[in-house]
C-alpha cells in the first residue's frame, strides 16, 4: 500500500483521526503504537464503528477485505499521505512559528482572512509533526486557504514541518528564549526557527516580516518576494493604542480595539491585518474580524470575576513571553496581584533565568508576588512560594486575594489555571 494507491480512498472519507474514541463513520484512523498501547488492536471495532479504512503497523492485524490496511509506519504513511494531498491543493498556505504569540497569531489571522475567505487552521495546538500532517488532510475542496501553525523545541524540526506543509507564504513572530534546552541557546532558537525562512527561500515564496524586529530584517535582507510591516517604508504602518487595558490597531483614519491585552500583541495584529490587506479585504472587515475575536484559550485572556481583572496566560511561558507580560501587567489601574510558575524546558539556564525574572518582579513593585514551581521555589525564598499548584490552591482556599488585578503566568505543565476557582 502506498499512498498514491490510498488516496482515492481518502478523498472519500470524512476525516481523518488518529483517536479511536473520535472514529466515526466513513472516518480513516490511524492505528498508531506507543510504548504501552497498541491501537491497532482497535482496528476491527473501528472498522464495526463505521470507519471507512484503518491503517495498522502491525502485519497481523491486516484485513483488506475490511480495508484494514498494514504500512511499515503509521506516521511516516500519515505524513506521506499529508504531503500528496497537499500537492494537489491549488490554495495558497501560509505557515506559521516563532516563540512566542504563534497560537493566537494564527487565530487572527484565520479571523481575519475568513472575512472574504473559506479558510482551514490548525486546531488547537496540532502544530507537531503529527498535527501538522492531520491539519493538512483537514482540508477540503470548499477550502480556498489555509494557515497552518508550526511548534519545534529542536532544529530541524521546522525543515520537516515546511517540507510536509509546502508554505507559499510564512510568518515568524519573533525569537525568543523558549525551548532552549532543546535547540542549544538562544542563537539555536534563531537557527531553528529560521529553517523557516530557509524552506521559503529555496521555494522563491513570499516572507511576511516585522521590520521592527533585527532578526527578522536581518534574516531577509535582500530577499523578495516579501509582505513587510512596522516601518514608513513598508508596505503596510499601523499604530499602536491601547483602551482599558485592550491593545488596539490604527491604520489611517481607523482604529480597531481588541479584546488582547499586551502591546506584544500589536505585532500579532499587524502581521494578521497586513495579511488582510494583501488579499484584498477591506480594512472595515479586518476591523470587524478583530474587535470579533474573543481569546479563550488562556493566551492573553482577561476576565472579570468578583470584581477582580484575571489576566490568565497559562498555556505557555518562556523568558522573553514572561517579561512582556510582567512589564505590559505592571501598566494597569489599582493593585496588582502576580501569581507565576515555572517557566520549563530552559536547560542549563533555568536557574538565572528564574532569578532574573524573580528580580524583574521585584524591581517594577507590584503589590503581591506569588510563585509556583520547583524552579521558583528554588530561588524564592518567600512564605508565598509554592511548590505546585495543589499547594497553592490550598493557600488560595485559606487566604483571598485582595489586589484589583491578578495576573496568572506559567508553562503548560504547572496547570495553573486550577487556581482560577480559588481566586
Amino acid at each position: 500500500m502506498n499512498t498514491e494507491q490510498f488516496y482515492p480512498l481518502f478523498l472519500q472519507a470524512e476525516k481523518v483521526t488518529i483517536d479511536s474514541r473520535k472514529v466515526g463513520k466513513n472516518d480513516i484512523f490511524f492505528a498508531f503504537s506507543g510504548e504501552n498501547f497498541n491501537a491497532a488492536t482497535l482496528a476491527e471495532q473501528a472498522v464495526e464503528n463505521g470507519a471507512l479504512a484503518v491503517i495498522v503497523e502491525q502485519q497481523e492485524f491486516e484485513n483488506k477485505e475490511k480495508n484494514i490496511f498494514f504500512v511499515h509506519s503509521t506516521l511516516e504513511f500519515l505524513q506521506q499521505l499529508a504531503i500528496h494531498h497537499r500537492k494537489q491543493l491549488q490554495i495558497p498556505i501560509i505557515g506559521l512559528t516563532g516563540s512566542n504569540g504563534k497560537t493566537t497569531t494564527k487565530e487572527i489571522i484565520h479571523a481575519v482572512l475568513s472575512e472574504k475567505f473559506n479558510v482551514q487552521y490548525t486546531s488547537g495546538n496540532l502544530n507537531n509533526h503529527i498535527g501538522v500532517p492531520l491539519t493538512l488532510l483537514s482540508i477540503k475542496p470548499e477550502h480556498e486557504m489555509a494557515v497552518i501553525e508550526m511548534g519545534a523545541n529542536h532544529q530541524k524540526e521546522i525543515t520537516l514541518l515546511s517540507s510536509i506543509s509546502q508554505p507559499d507564504f510564512g510568518y515568524i513572530t519573533n525569537f525568543g528564549k523558549a525551548h532552549l534546552e532543546g535547540f542549544g541557546g538562544y542563537e539555536g532558537v534563531i537557527k531553528g526557527k529560521s529553517e523557516l525562512y530557509d524552506y521559503l527561500k529555496d521555494h522563491k515564496k513570499t516572507i511576511i516580516v516585522n521590520e521592527n524586529d533585527p532578526v527578522q530584517v536581518e534574516k531577509t535582507e535582500n530577499y523578495s518576494p516579501k509582505i513587510t510591516f512596522g516601518k514608513e517604508d513598508s508596505d503596510y504602518q499601523f499604530e499602536l493604542f491601547s483602551e482599558e487595558n485592550f491593545v488596539g490597531l490604527k491604520y489611517k483614519d481607523h482604529k480597531a480595539v481588541s479584546k488582547l491585552t499586551g502591546e506584544y500583541n500589536f505585532t500579532n495584529l499587524c502581521a494578521a491585518a497586513s495579511l488582510g490587506l494583501y488579499f484584498g479585504i477591506d480594512f472595515e472587515n479586518i476591523k470587524n474580524a478583530i474587535q470579533n475575536y474573543t481569546p479563550t484559550n488562556m493566551r492573553s485572556q482577561i476576565v472579570k470575576k468578583e470584581g477582580k481583572t484575571l489576566v490568565l496566560d497559562t498555556y505557555n511561558a518562556n523568558p522573553s513571553s514572561m517579561t512582556a507580560s510582567l512589564h505590559n501587567f505592571i501598566n494597569f489601574e489599582g493593585s496588582k496581584t502576580i501569581i507565576i510558575g515555572d517557566m520549563l524546558e530552559l536547560g542549563e539556564e533555568s536557574t538565572v533565568e528564574h532569578q532574573n525574572i524573580l528580580k524583574i518582579a521585584h524591581d517594577l513593585g507590584f503589590n503581591e508576588i506569588i510563585t509556583v514551581g520547583k524552579h521558583f521555589k528554588a530561588v524564592n525564598n518567600s512564605s508565598k512560594s509554592f511548590e505546585n499548584t495543589a499547594e497553592l490552591v490550598e493557600y488560595l482556599s485559606l487566604n483571598k486575594l485582595k489586589s484589583e488585578n491578578i495576573l496568572l503566568k506559567a508553562s503548560r505543565g504547572i496547570s495553573l489555571e486550577k487556581a482560577i476557582d480559588f481566586i
